[in-house]
């Protein structure tokens, strides 16, 4: 069987790479979160390769309410016979391109063996590893029991409610385990979770002759922003017992108010990420911002402040029984790599919380470099390397193969 999946892999090496390409030309940035063009041209592509594909379209409302404009999930099963559902998750949509690029972010361009475009790691890269994986365990022709299913999504960068957890709340599916993308060679078990808030700072409005007839929004913004940075600063005291997450962080990502150069701001927002560590509780976290934003605010006069809660993803922990996909997957991770791959945890948040919120043991695991900034995620020139691809879909479909060999 390994030698089979192996021929399989091999022989379709080119293929696989035509498959991400054409995935990586076709834009899917979020926002704006359109991304019913790319659902469809991957659901074709699929379609191409001998799947059936379920198109689940996200109503429009729930789109908007989400921040996107259109999203269709995308489900694919197959049945070996009676046994665990595994899921593999992976998604579509993407970080706009931004600046610096020395390629086309959505030429898909081959450079000494790497393909460089936006979503060639994160995460268009695992919708070939699954794909291919599963061709590769259907060539195979060995006996399994249960079910393989690819879930493809696509709001994972706008926090994931209307791509896995919308499937998993709606009853379109209900695996029993599940393995979501993944950037490394590391297999994750662990991430942080993240704390998105808005911070609204109201003045009163004034002409730029006279400022002391308004009250500068802006001024009490910059302290308050101070007071946050001031607090940041206790974070280093803070460390992860989890290997690969470090320490919480915090950032101050957007900042928007004013109403002309010659008038006195009467109202700024800003918007914070915090990264939350496992061990930390998250109502103390919200309390404490809230209580440094309050603090900071009433040394202004006529000013208030404001917070909401914009996004909150919890941390992942490991379920018991997640050893049943860790273990298979850094056996055979260790062996294709020809390094010693082990379990860790990552400082960002993934869509495999969804899972692992509704009880099914999740892990992250996919196609990626050594380290994840060898691929450049969410920067310019993001990419892949493609033999890193191809290995990686030997891993996935040697551990698909050992999870569902018949008891």
């Amino acid at each position: 069987m390994p030698d089979a999946i192996a021929d399989f892999i091999r022989h379709h090496h080119a293929d696989q790479a035509a498959f991400l390409a054409r995935l990586v030309t076709v834009p899917s940035d979020n926002p704006p979160g359109d991304c019913r063009p790319h659902a469809e041209a991957a659901a074709t592509l699929l379609e191409d390769l001998g799947f059936t594909v379920e198109r689940h379209a996200v109503p429009g409302d729930e789109c908007r309410a989400a921040g996107m404009i259109s999203a269709i999930n995308l489900v694919v099963r197959r049945h070996f016979g009676d046994g665990p559902t595994i899921a593999l998750n992976a998604h579509g949509d993407v970080v706009g391109p931004g600046k610096g690029w020395t390629h086309d972010p959505y030429g898909a361009e081959v450079d000494d063996g790497w393909m460089y475009g936006r979503g060639a790691a994160v995460s268009k890269s695992d919708f070939a590893t699954y794909a291919y994986a599963l061709l590769a365990l259907e060539a195979a022709d060995t006996p399994l029991a249960g079910t393989v299913e690819l879930h493809f999504t696509y709001d994972e960068e706008v926090g994931g409610t209307i791509g896995p957890k919308w499937l998993l709340e709606t009853g379109v599916t209900k695996p029993d385990i599940a393995i979501s993308a993944g950037f490394s060679y590391a297999v994750v078990t662990a991430h942080n979770g993240c704390l998105h808030l808005e911070v609204e700072v109201t003045g009163k409005s004034a002409h730029a002759a006279q400022p002391e007839t308004g009250h500068d929004a802006l001024e009490a913004a910059n302290a308050i922003l101070s007071a946050l940075y001031d607090h940041r600063q206790a974070f280093a005291g803070i460390r992860s017992g989890v290997d690969g997450i470090g320490a919480p962080s915090m950032i101050v990502g957007l900042i928007e108010g004013g109403i002309n150069t010659n008038v006195v701001p009467d109202r700024v927002t800003l918007r914070l990420d915090r990264r939350i560590i496992p061990e930390e509780d998250i109502g103390s976290v919200e309390a404490d911002l809230e209580a440094v934003v309050a603090r900071a605010a009433r040394k202004w006069d006529g000013i208030t402040a404001t917070v909401r809660r914009v996004l909150l993803a919890r941390p992942l922990v490991p379920l018991p029984g997640v050893e049943r996909l860790s273990g298979p997957l850094v056996r055979h991770a260790s062996d294709a790599f020809a390094t010693d791959v082990a379990c860790s945890g990552v400082p960002l948040y993934t869509d495999a919380r969804h899972y692992a919120a509704a009880g099914i043991p999740t892990v992250l695991y996919g196609a990626g470099p050594a380290v994840l900034t060898d691929a450049n995620a969410h920067r310019a020139d993001e990419r892949v390397r493609l033999d890193d691809l191809h290995k990686a879909t030997g891993v996935v479909a040697r551990a698909l193969a050992d999870i569902l060999a018949p008891a």
